[in-house]
Order: C-alpha cells, then sequence, then structure tokens
C-alpha cells in the first residue's frame, strides 16, 4: 500500500514480475475474473485460458465464439448479467426507499440483496441444468420471459 501512496504504479513495484495481458489469460488459477474490459475474450485467446472458472466482473468481456471454446474446454462461467446484477438490484433498492421515504440498514440491503442474488442463481442455474444450456443462455432465456410476462400482466401483448 505504501508503494502506491507513494504514487507507484505496479510495473515499477519491487518484487513484482510484469506480464502481458496474454499470459495472464494463461496463468493456471481456479477463478479468473476479467473485469475490466468488454470484449477480451475471445477466439484468438479462450483456447489458452487456464481457469476452472470465469466470472465475468466487467461487461460483456467475452465474445459469443469464445463462450463456445470455453464451455467445450469445460469453464464454469458465471456471466456478467449475473455477475454485475447486485448493483442493479441495489440501485433498485434505492429507488424502493425513496419512494417510502424510508432508509434501510447495510444489513437489511444486504440481506435482501443476498436473498434475491442467490434466488436468481437457482433459478438460473436450474434451468441451465434442465435444459442442457450455459448459465448465459438461461439467464436470457428467464429474462425474457419475465419481460413478456410483464407486458403481458399489462396489457401490451395477448
Amino acid at each position: 500500500l505504501s508503494h502506491v501512496k507513494e504514487g507507484g504504479t505496479l510495473p515499477e513495484f519491487e518484487g513484482g514480475e510484469s506480464i502481458d495481458g496474454d499470459e495472464l489469460l494463461e496463468i493456471e488459477c481456479d477463478v479468473f475474473i476479467p473485469a475490466a474490459l468488454g470484449g477480451m475474450i475471445h477466439e484468438r485467446n479462450a483456447d489458452r485460458m487456464n481457469c476452472k472458472m470465469m466470472i465475468e466482473g466487467a461487461n460483456s468481456p467475452t465474445t459469443p465464439k469464445a463462450d463456445e471454446i470455453l464451455e467445450d474446454k469445460g469453464v464454469y462461467v458465471i456471466p456478467d448479467v449475473m455477475a454485475n446484477a447486485g448493483g442493479v438490484v441495489v440501485s433498485y433498492f434505492e429507488w424502493v426507499q425513496n419512494l417510502q421515504h424510508f432508509r434501510w440498514d447495510e444489513r437489511e440491503v444486504n440481506d435482501k440483496l443476498g436473498n434475491i442474488m442467490r434466488r436468481a442463481y437457482r433459478n438460473v442455474s436450474k434451468r441451465a441444468g434442465d435444459s442442457g444450456i450455459s448459465l448465459r443462455s438461461a439467464a436470457y432465456e428467464l429474462g425474457i420471459e419475465r419481460v413478456v410476462e410483464a407486458a403481458r400482466t399489462r396489457g401490451y401483448i395477448s
């Protein structure tokens, strides 16, 4: 931390080894979290990834072709639409609290968030398993179904 506080950068850090992005993808690890750029995992590098699980912290870090490659390799991918959903849920909580002129404490927000995220994961995981599809496809299917149901409920479609 003192290195950073003094204005140091990662490449200047003594005792560390600098590697490029391609080398980073090839490091053997349990979990890889792409959290910066969209499209960074693509068909030219996905086959070199050496992780068991990937949690997409960035928006759209994996191209569709790379997604297929990772699935063929047996990499368990938690897609961005699931991994990033917590921020959207908490934004919704803020909106609800503002409407009600009421405030939840941090514990209450975290409890509610945890319940929603666990339920969503169970639903998506079950759909993926039952249908033999990826978590990403299952999440999209369930999301589309919810939008259609909401449109029906509101009378926009029959």
